[in-house]
């Protein structure tokens, strides 16, 4: 098994604090909807002024590993993998900072007695990352170790659609006061919630057949 760190100790430094990006994102997404829900518009912007910066900071993190990996042919075999897999992941803080900056433009007015299942979701997709992050981590040390890190992103994921269906559920079929144009635009924020954990899914199957990939 390859183990990255040993290979070049700056490269395994910058994925480490590529993957903090990711996590900090996340969690700063979490606070922002929760604040937005809460009605705390002033730190809903600061939580959308913060993934801003953390997501041009994952960026120029990623493209330089990426720059490292082909200028020191890194692992040649499987650079192109695991350069697919560092996009796939930094779509993760991509997407979180513009769900942030959708509530922030359509500011969308979610009633009250729907507010926690919101809030359910974010926390279901936030968690679905959560556990996604040790598991990206370890791959580049002790990648044998990655799939039972897998199975919670998995279930998080399951949540997370479970939560958001309900969601959609109930805007359709009991919210009789809300227009189809206000029903519409709510699951539409639902869905971009949801998106989240679709791409830590994403990232934990690639995780996974790369794994597969290297034990051939």
């Amino acid at each position: 098994m390859f183990n990255v760190l040993k290979t070049s100790k700056t490269v395994g430094l910058s994925i480490d604090e590529f993957f903090d990006k990711i996590e900090f994102g996340i969690l700063n997404f979490k606070k922002g909807i929760n604040n937005y829900l809460k009605g705390n518009i002033n730190d809903f912007e600061d939580n959308l002024k913060t993934n801003n910066t953390l997501e041009q900071e994952a960026d120029t993190l990623k493209r330089k590993i990426e720059n490292d990996f082909y200028v020191y042919s890194l692992m040649p075999n499987y650079s192109s993998d695991i350069i697919n897999l560092l996009e796939k992941a930094d779509d993760i803080i991509d997407m979180s900072k513009e769900v942030l900056s959708q509530f922030d433009v359509e500011s969308p007015d979610i009633p009250e007695d729907i507010k926690k299942m919101y809030s359910k979701l974010t926390a279901a997709s936030v968690k679905s990352v959560e556990n996604l992050i040790p598991a990206a981590r370890i791959f580049f040390t002790a990648p044998e170790l990655v799939k039972e890190k897998t199975q919670k992103v998995l279930f998080y994921h399951r949540e997370a659609h479970t939560i958001s269906t309900d969601i959609k559920r109930i805007l359709f079929k009991e919210s009789a006061s809300l227009k189809l144009s206000e029903k519409i635009h709510l699951r539409y924020f639902a869905l971009h919630i949801e998106q989240i954990a679709n791409a830590a899914k994403v990232v934990a199957l690639l995780l996974a057949s790369l794994v597969l990939k290297i034990k051939m």
